[in-house]
């Protein structure tokens, strides 16, 4: 089992440990609710459990059986980069391809790709990467003591990741942005 396999099945424990429920019994809670959308599903589950945010997308990701790593299970990352950087979102492959380049300077780390981004993970994930919509490229930062600003946006706690930055041209690939990630990387070791 990946660690990134590895550290799902431990939230999933550990839902099931808050709860006292399986996710058996939670998919059956779930259908009862008559609810489908994943959104819907998750903000049902964090008022009925009483779930953080992480947690209950999680629960819902397991409950649909959706989650990001089943839908690129089987698939070569590079097949995986060619279902992501596809049409109009083809246009941000140079700003993936230059921020992989910096960050395999770090050192080793593991490379989980997801149906519409890829994940960076050492002993726990560091970065996301991917188009976050045709428009807009995003990079998702999990660290601690970054100073927020302008360009480095906190997200609420319990967010997939501390920070964003939002990137629509390679050159925005620069030190600033590059010094974060390494400091991620770094606490992530």
């Amino acid at each position: 089992m990946s660690s990134l396999d590895q550290a799902i099945q431990t939230q999933i424990d550990n839902i099931q440990k808050k709860t006292g429920k399986t996710i058996a019994e939670i998919s059956v809670i779930v259908e009862r609710s008559g609810l489908t959308k994943h959104g819907e599903i998750r903000d049902f589950l964090k008022t009925a459990l009483g779930l953080g945010h992480g947690d209950a997308n999680a629960a819902t990701h397991a409950v649909l059986k959706s989650d990001g790593a089943r839908a690129a299970e089987g698939k070569t990352l590079d097949a995986v980069l060619e279902e992501i950087y596809v049409g109009t979102k083809s246009a941000f492959r140079p700003i993936h391809i230059s921020l992989m380049n910096k960050i395999e300077q770090f050192g080793e780390f593991e490379i989980a790709p997801k149906k519409s981004y890829i994940s960076l993970r050492r002993k726990k994930q560091f970065a996301m990467l991917g188009p976050k919509t045709n428009t807009r490229f995003e990079v998702g930062i999990n660290a601690k003591g970054l100073e927020p600003n302008k360009r480095l946006l906190e997200q609420p706690s319990g967010s997939m990741c501390n920070y964003i930055v939002t990137l629509d041209d390679v050159d925005q690939v620069d030190v600033e942005l590059i010094s974060w990630l390494k400091t991620a990387f770094d606490q992530a070791g």
